[in-house]
């Protein structure tokens, strides 16, 4: 009897035991995945692998490069269509090497020459959120088909061995651990010099001008080093964190295009103390100016006097206000243009509402800049925003308004509102529309294969001609 005792409250003891390991592991894997899912938030994997947000990063949106779109992969756990089959060290190859589970290269508009700087726990913690805490999604992506020579994805591996390093700029001096953990976040999983520093003639990160800014698909991601003019040198810490969460700093600027996005899925959701870290490290890179810069672009307030009414709005010859001039579909006169399609958010006098809800256009970076190719993307694109204050939005007009129309009415709210140095013409309207000036690369692309056939046939020649030369001789 005894016995039987004995084993009956050993077993129960270790159903006990049992349960509450089953308990601990659970909750261990609900850690992982809320990590995961942060580190996967703050390196904003959504932005390019959701092009539907019913389909969580089931893939499918087009990356636009310069050699053509390249289609973001399904990261679902689908066994059939993402990475359902992968193991955690295929998983950290992607990751960190940009080869997938077939071996195939990937091409770098998938950040791995940033995400080579991943801990350990960091990609342990994605894979798990990545295979246990994502619902799985069989979504069919296209297939990336880029022209020759750029669809010769083997070729990768030379562009690696260049330029496929540690995924950490050097750091400007000693760091303490809050500026280190802002490091970490700007390079590495913020990737923000695969933005914000221009490429060299291979389409690698111009290390020598990490964040000095660089045009991307016809927006300019602004200088963000801590240069007081070209940069951010003269905004505070407060002012950045602030940026990187809402989106927006009244006097300062305005986030569009990428950034938008990179504030909508990712940055707005980041902690306070992430923020001010990021903050903190930008406020230590090493300042680059731009030549043409004298001045910070927010500081930038027009230098022309606002025209009268009835210069704004052209008058009847009776002297009355004309309600339909503002109608005349055709019209080049940035005042006219303005007055219709922009001061009743923008106000008259370019100040914006009250509340900055419509922010003023005075002592806005994207109108002070020395380029106008973020006011003309804004005005051709809109702005669609969500911060972690409020969602912003402005109208596009690239169907309504024609290169000179915008040109017009560009040139208007620079010269009044902003940098009275800008003047836009209707063909760099025309460039911007189009995505920006063409790489260096992609404009020599139909001379490579011609050239290197060149190349490989007088080699030749010269080898023959020298070994006839030896016979001649010997």
């Amino acid at each position: 009897m005894r016995v039987n005792l004995t084993s009956h409250w050993l077993g129960r003891a270790a159903i006990v035991v049992a349960g509450a390991l089953a308990l601990g592991a659970h909750a261990q894997d609900s850690d992982l995945i809320a990590r995961g899912k942060m580190v996967a938030t703050a390196a904003d994997c959504a932005a390019c692998h959701t092009s539907d947000a019913s389909h969580q990063y089931a893939g499918g949106r087009a990356i636009g490069s310069p050699m053509g779109n390249i289609y973001a992969s399904n990261i679902t756990p689908s066994n059939s269509h993402g990475i359902g089959g992968y193991s955690e060290a295929q998983f950290a190859d992607a990751l960190r090497k940009g080869i997938n589970a077939r071996g195939e290269h990937l091409y770098p508009a998938m950040p791995y020459t940033a995400y080579a700087g991943l801990t350990d726990d960091d990609v342990h913690a994605l894979y798990v959120y990545f295979t246990q805490g994502v619902k799985a999604d069989d979504n069919t992506v296209p297939a990336t088909k880029l022209p020759f020579p750029y669809s010769m994805r083997w070729t990768m591996a030379g562009w690696n061995l260049l330029y496929l390093g540690n995924g950490m700029h050097p750091a400007q001096g000693s760091e303490d651990a809050r500026v280190a953990r802002g490091h970490y976040l700007v390079d590495t999983l913020g990737h923000c010099s695969s933005c914000h520093s221009p490429r060299t003639f291979l389409m690698a990160e111009d290390a020598s001008a990490y964040l000095s800014g660089a045009k991307v698909d016809g927006w300019i991601a602004p200088n963000i080093t801590s240069d007081a003019v070209s940069g951010i040198g003269a905004w505070s810490e407060d002012d950045i964190a602030a940026y990187l969460k809402n989106g927006h700093v009244k006097g300062k600027g305005q986030a569009g295009g990428g950034m938008a996005e990179a504030v909508e899925q990712s940055l707005s959701h980041l902690s306070d103390d992430d923020l001010y870290a990021m903050a903190a490290y930008l406020k230590t890179v090493r300042g680059i100016r731009d030549p043409n810069d004298t001045k910070a672009a927010f500081e930038y307030a027009g230098a022309r006097a606002i025209p009268a009414l009835g210069e704004r709005e052209p008058v009847r010859p009776d002297g009355a206000v004309d309600p339909e001039a503002l109608r005349v579909a055709t019209t080049t006169d940035g005042a006219t243009l303005y007055a219709g399609a922009c001061a009743s958010c923008h106000q008259p006098d370019g100040l914006g509402t009250q509340n900055q809800y419509f922010p003023s256009l005075s002592h806005n970076r994207a109108v002070g800049m020395s380029a106008p190719d973020n006011l003309v993307m804004a005005i051709l694109h809109g702005i669609d925003r969500k911060g972690a204050d409020l969602h912003v939005a402005m109208p596009a007009f690239a169907r309504d308004l024609s290169d000179a129309q915008v040109a017009a009415v560009a040139t208007y709210v620079e010269q009044h509102f902003g940098n009275p140095d800008v003047q836009v013409s209707a063909d760099t309207v025309a460039g911007i529309r189009a995505g920006g000036p063409k790489p260096l690369l992609l404009r020599l692309t139909p001379f490579l294969v011609p050239g290197g056939v060149l190349v490989v046939a007088l080699v030749l020649w010269l080898v023959v001609a020298m070994t006839r030369r030896r016979k001649r001789k010997a």
